[in-house]
């Protein structure tokens, strides 16, 4: 009996062994490629991620630098839609050029349109803070051609650019200031932009946070909105 219970003791520590080594053994992670070479050699291989190098002597200090990181956050949030604007721009632009034949069609389109806008974009932009407001500005510019005082000159009136570039200075900025991407924030703007528009965006975020970029979501980029005409 003795030698019975001990054979069960036995075989139940070799289970509650097993039971452990198979739980420390228990493989996580992914796994890693590798080749065999010369018959016996195993190489392991991996991808590392390429990084940017920004270059030396810029003259920026640590104040510069985390500006410089929030460009560059605001940026990714903001561009995706500054390049929507410019499609929905050149649409609204085409159907006028098209269909529009009297300034009271002109007018309710434009009316239109601005109330599509707003049902799309509103909530978006009002998440933005004022950082971020001002770098869309900025890229709509650079996209658009205009600066926006000019857009809503051309496209509302004088009199409601007017009030905007009254309210724009109440928070020291100017919407007829031009973007210039040889001077001050819109060259390092412009930089980006550039970065953007080579495919290496993801790189050059990653080499930064050390974490891919989130994806700004734009479902929508062309408009319901046609000119509606009235019977003569």
């Amino acid at each position: 009996m003795t030698r019975r219970i001990c054979t069960i003791l036995l075989l139940l520590l070799a289970f509650c062994h097993g039971a452990d080594a198979q739980r420390v053994r228990k493989v996580t992670g992914t796994p890693m490629q590798y080749t065999v070479e010369n018959g016996s050699d195993t190489v392991f291989r991996d991808s590392i991620e390429p990084a940017w190098v920004l270059p030396k002597g810029q003259g920026m200090n640590a104040r510069d630098w985390r500006r410089y990181y929030r460009l560059v956050y605001n940026f990714n949030k903001v561009y995706p839609y500054a390049l929507v604007g410019r499609e929905m721009m050149e649409q609204v632009d085409s159907t006028i050029a098209a269909d529009v034949t009297r300034r009271s069609e002109r007018t309710r389109y434009i009316n239109d349109v601005e109330k599509e806008l707003f049902r799309l974009f509103e909530k978006d932009i009002r998440s933005m803070t004022v950082t971020q407001g001002l770098v869309l500005l900025r890229l709509v510019d650079r996209e658009c051609g205009l600066s926006a005082y000019e857009i809503i000159r051309t496209y509302e009136s004088g009199f409601a650019a007017n009030f905007w570039q009254l309210v724009a200075r109440l928070f020291s900025q100017n919407l007829k200031m031009r973007y210039n991407p040889s001077q001050g924030e819109d060259a390092q703007i412009e930089e980006l932009c550039r970065i953007w528009d080579s495919g290496q965006w993801d790189n050059f975020y990653y080499s930064i946070f050390m974490e891919l970029p989130p994806r700004t979501v734009i479902e929508k980029r062309t408009l319901d909105s046609e000119v509606r005409k009235r019977n003569r």
